[in-house]
């Protein structure tokens, strides 16, 4: 009897589907991504932050019934809190998934919750990176709203990634610069976060976030005074990122 042939690798897999969808719209990217056995079954990750509404309105026309896994990690802004209910309401999103870290770790790593004064990253992992592992246990991959123009470390992003060998990111919105995410939320007449208008164009955990002057870059107000850029739970070659991606890195990121 002939041979099988072997099952084509994540890494050949994500290739394929970056080769495959390369010319294709954000909207095309989504709507065949939650279609494709060769992606599997995803989830949709939201921070329901800044500019999160705009991922979730292309996944309430498309599919409403895609899981929306939100992390509570909290320690997050009230208006944040108060945002996600708005807009699980008015998008009718049907499997708004609100998860949170394990009472048994917080408890033992970080009993009076301060912990992300002294160690921002373990803090992170604590209360995103676990939680949303678990979370994703069953998925054949996950929806993130992430962006090229967003940060140094995100500049060679495409469409689909490995992560760390367990599952595909998908990153339907990596083209898109912030006059389309403007354009977007303006044409569809979209709620921003309230936040935004008091100077929060990027908006994480409570302790870890602060407004940004005129001239800043969106993102200087998460983690001010540190080189962390990530909140751990997005990674490269293995690596959380800290800093500016080395040019192999994303000569790597980019294949």
């Amino acid at each position: 009897m002939p041979l099988e042939a072997p099952l084509p690798s994540l890494d050949q897999r994500v290739a394929a589907l970056n080769e495959r969808y390369r010319h294709h719209s954000a909207t095309a990217v989504l709507e065949r991504a939650l279609n494709d056995p060769e992606v599997g079954n995803l989830a949709l990750v939201s921070s329901f932050g800044a500019e999160s509404v705009v991922l979730l309105h292309l996944v309430s026309v498309i599919a409403p019934g895609t899981p929306v896994i939100f992390i509570d990690t909290q320690m997050l802004f009230p208006e944040t809190l108060a945002y996600q209910r708005e807009l699980a309401d008015k998008l009718n999103l049907t499997d708004v998934r609100t998860i949170r870290a394990d009472r048994r770790d917080t408890g033992f790593e970080d009993p009076d919750g301060t912990l992300h004064q002294f160690n921002t990253d373990a803090c992170c992992h604590l209360r995103k990176v676990v939680p949303l592992d678990r979370a994703l246990q069953g998925f054949d991959g996950w929806i993130t709203g992430r962006k090229r123009f967003q940060a140094g470390t995100r500049a060679a992003l495409e469409f689909f990634e490995n992560e760390e060998g367990k599952r595909i990111k998908v990153n339907p919105l990596a083209h898109w610069g912030r006059d389309d995410i403007e354009d977007y939320i303006v044409n569809n007449r979209l709620p921003r976060h309230p936040l935004v208008a008091k100077g929060y164009p990027s908006i994480g955990c409570a302790p870890c976030t602060s407004p940004v002057k005129e001239g800043e870059d969106p993102r200087a107000g998460r983690w001010r005074g540190t080189q962390k850029q990530e909140c751990g739970i997005h990674f490269i070659n293995g690596r959380a990122v800290r800093g500016p991606v080395p040019q192999d890195d994303a000569k790597e990121t980019a294949a």
